[in-house]
């Protein structure tokens, strides 16, 4: 029988409410397993063991009285630490909000508590959601469970990780330009990136407002689905959130792409893509014709823009968001603050943000700046509008897209963190995405020399029951859900 850390959340609950299990049983050895394997991981930031086995045991009092159950009764859950989480640290990995104790939950934290999940630790991060391998952290680098030398991609680095060493069954990430999907490519984990709107951001601390988006990680397409069908839904609390009827995600999930028309943008699989990466998602998209589906290169010129349009005005969001971070009100404070006020604010954001996050701020500033706004922030909201068109054109002719997540394989820690262009460009792939609002998944599609790659599936706004469709189809007929990170 599978080890209990290592169960889908499915099998799980199933068990727990058949009282083959404890949910306090299960709690207790994913605590273990994270006991012996996080001094290498480093996946999370901070650990709730003691509430965790207190709701576990809430559980198991639940069941023997006979109440009922939430969907999640008794499912370890890890949350990216940039989501807020009532009387317990939430600090983006970031010096500045090292001590920060929210005083409420985001929405999708009330939602997983209402449906009996547990939650077992904030995950570690790129500081701010700020960067491509989660080394950016103020708490230090999380190793990728497959090669412990490599990244785990990022800025969910920590989710990823801990799904994939068996540390969590479920996780929460957020995307800004990848987030989710990177980290689940490098870790071969599945991470959806959901609609623009469709889950609920408040209570998310904000890196770029009309670009963020929480979204679900498992090790599974099935278990994705079940928690995207918890966390999605309207919230009147958000002014972006979509209004949008409630799914049970989980009821698309046959195996068939018969008669489906998948297209496949030559611009994703651009300058610089790995032949290896490009060969593996190749070999996918055959697999799916193998299946039914019918597929067809096709072009989307503006996503050659896309890159550039992203950094602008993701950076320039940043530089908006982040200025409320001043040391006075709330945030790091240094002890000598003698000065007027511009020179303690400086002081305490030199101190209290790390390069990535200095870097962003300067470069969103400038580009907000006179006689630079009209440059260079307007032209690239113009090009989010091209983008946005053009998908709509392509999802015309195609049902779903597919590319590769990410052009490379995970690279080692340290290789490419003193060269910022290089981690930006690692981003290709994904933030086209995020600039159109699309729903997007990443699903395990093979190895090379041992490291995961990841293949992504595009659909249509508030078609993820499409996406997690052809997901669901390839999982099943792939062996790669089946293959775990060699760890002791």
């Amino acid at each position: 029988m599978t080890k209990l850390h290592a169960t889908t959340a499915k099998e799980l609950v199933e068990r727990i409410r058949n009282k083959e299990v404890t949910a306090e049983e299960y709690v207790l050895s994913v605590f273990e397993r994270i006991h012996r394997l996080e001094d290498s991981i480093h996946a999370f930031v901070t650990v709730t063991k003691e509430k965790a086995i207190e709701k576990a045991r809430e559980i198991d009092k639940k069941i023997s009285e006979g109440k009922p159950l939430g969907r999640l009764a008794g499912v370890a859950i890890a949350v990216k630490d940039n989501i807020c989480t009532k009387d317990t640290r939430t600090t983006c990995s970031s010096k500045m909000l090292e001590s920060f104790v929210p005083p409420y939950d985001a929405t999708v934290i009330e939602r997983i508590k209402k449906e009996d999940g547990i939650i077992i630790g904030k995950t570690n991060m790129d500081e701010f959601a700020m960067g491509t391998s989660t080394e950016t952290s103020y708490f230090g680098p999380t190793h990728n469970p497959w090669n412990l030398s490599r990244v785990p991609g990022g800025s969910s680095g920590g989710s990823a990780a801990a799904i994939a060493a068996g540390e969590a069954t479920l996780a929460l990430g957020a995307d800004t330009g990848g987030s989710i999907r990177c980290p689940a490519s490098y870790c071969s984990v599945v991470g959806v990136k959901p609609t623009y709107g469709l889950v609920s951001r408040y209570g998310l601390i904000a890196y770029a407002n009309s670009l963020d988006q929480i979204g679900p990680m498992a090790r599974n397409v099935y278990d994705c689905a079940l928690f995207l069908s918890i966390i999605a839904g309207h919230d009147p609390s958000d002014s972006t959130s979509a209004k949008a009827a409630k799914r049970d995600y989980t009821k698309f999930l046959k195996s068939s792409v018969e008669g489906l028309k998948i297209g496949v943008p030559e611009e994703l699989f651009g300058e610089g893509t790995s032949g290896n990466v490009e060969k593996q998602v190749w070999a996918g998209v055959h697999k799916l014709e193998e299946l039914g589906a019918s597929c067809k290169v096709t072009s989307i010129p503006s996503l050659d823009y896309a890159l550039a349009a992203y950094y602008i005005i993701a950076m320039s969001e940043a530089s908006s968001n982040l200025a409320r971070y001043d040391g006075l009100r709330y945030g790091y404070r240094t002890n000598r603050d003698n000065g007027d006020w511009s020179t303690v604010y400086s002081k305490n954001r030199r101190i209290g943000f790390g390069a990535e996050v200095r870097r962003r701020i300067i470069l969103g500033t400038y580009a907000l700046s006179t006689g630079y706004y009209d440059k260079y922030y307007l032209k690239a909201l113009k090009i989010r509008t091209i983008i946005r068109r053009d998908f709509e054109k392509a999802f015309k002719e195609f049902n779903v897209l597919i590319s590769p997540t990410m052009p490379i394989p995970p690279f080692k820690i340290g290789e490419k963190i003193q060269d910022p262009l290089a981690l930006y460009m690692c981003d290709v792939d994904t933030v086209s995405m995020n600039l159109a609002g699309l729903p997007t998944i990443s699903v395990p599609c093979g190895f090379t020399a041992g490291l995961p790659i990841g293949m992504q599936i595009i659909a249509p706004p508030l078609h993820e029951d499409l996406m997690l469709q052809v997901a669901y189809t390839f999982e099943q007929n792939t062996p790669y859900k089946n293959q775990k990170p060699p760890l002791k």
